[in-house]
């Protein structure tokens, strides 16, 4: 009788202590649920637990830092036009208490934040322009006129927190106040603008409004190019020129020189004394018999031709 007594308490005692026993680890914290409702505080420390077996169970929440990614969505701007605004958050439980209270569990919450994120969202884009939703600094906007030097801008300082910047932190704080205002038990830690793109109407008109610029700004650097080009080609000819002027007259001077050197060899040659002048008489008329005399050429001269006088025998 003891033996079946102890057979059938032992298997009891062991279900009632399993039932009993819980794990929390150190990414999660707890809420222990008695007949669908919270009882107790929130468990944040990791280790073994306790509690009542079968009237309470473990609703358990994760502790670290969770995404909200949302879809591109179509929103207008204050200026009427439509872009399509991809944003993304992180967030994490910070009550699991009223976390549970109002959401539940977390996919129930990812639908919670879909309405208040991209209400908060829609809100900041629909009350922004056009160009302060997609310029990435709060500088004053400068036009430039075709003799304004386009280098000056890069001497403008540019703020470090951008007007980009500023819309994010303006949706941050609006998501911020919501989640206090309704006390989910959910912090947000970062919103996100993922990708802002213009719907085709508007992308159409932007790419040929930025192709118009950048031509004009190509057709102003080409005739810039076009007036240095002239103005290099104008020095050059006129370089050219002057090498040419003084290669000319410096040639000419030394033909000049070399004429005067040889007139005076030659003068020199030929008042020197009588054999170099009679050398000089036979070397010129050798010169001329090659130039005026050859196999074809009938010469009558008398015999006593000083022309013929070194061909006598």
């Amino acid at each position: 009788m003891r033996n079946k007594l102890i057979s059938f308490i032992l298997p009891l005692v062991i279900f009632l202590i399993v039932g009993s026993v819980y794990i929390v680890h150190e990414t999660q914290q707890a809420v222990i649920v008695q007949f669908g409702k919270p009882v107790g505080g929130v468990i944040n420390t990791a280790g073994l637990k306790f509690k009542l077996p079968f009237i309470q169970n473990v609703i358990r929440f994760d502790k670290r830092i969770l995404e909200w990614d949302g879809a591109a969505n179509e929103m207008p701007t204050k200026d009427n036009k439509y872009i399509f605004i991809d944003a993304f958050a992180r967030w994490r439980i910070s009550d699991a208490l009223e976390f549970y209270k109002s959401a539940k569990n977390e996919m129930l919450a990812q639908s919670r934040l879909d309405d208040i994120i991209d209400g908060a969202v829609r809100d900041e884009i629909a009350n922004r322009t056009m160009e302060e939703i997609v310029r990435s600094s709060n500088r004053e906007m400068i036009t430039y006129s075709d003799d304004d030097n386009v280098n000056q801008a890069e001497n403008i300082d540019i703020p470090k927190d951008g007007a980009r910047l500023i819309i994010i932190d303006n949706i941050l704080k609006d998501v911020s106040a919501r989640l206090l205002e309704l006390n989910m038990g959910i912090e947000i830690i970062d919103v996100q603008l993922k990708s802002i793109n213009y719907n085709n109407q508007v992308q159409a008109k932007q790419f040929n409004r930025m192709v118009s610029e950048q031509n004009m700004i190509a057709e102003k650097y080409r005739a810039q190019g076009q007036g240095k080009k002239q103005e290099i080609l104008g020095m050059q000819k006129q370089k050219e020129k002057e090498i040419l002027s003084n290669a000319y007259l410096s040639s000419q001077s030394i033909m000049g020189a070399a004429d005067s050197a040889a007139v005076k060899i030659y003068a020199d040659a030929y008042t020197s004394s009588d054999i170099s002048r009679d050398f000089y008489n036979f070397k010129k008329s050798l010169e001329s018999y090659t130039k005026t005399i050859d196999s074809t050429t009938q010469i009558i001269l008398s015999t006593d031709s000083k022309y013929l006088q070194f061909l006598n025998p």
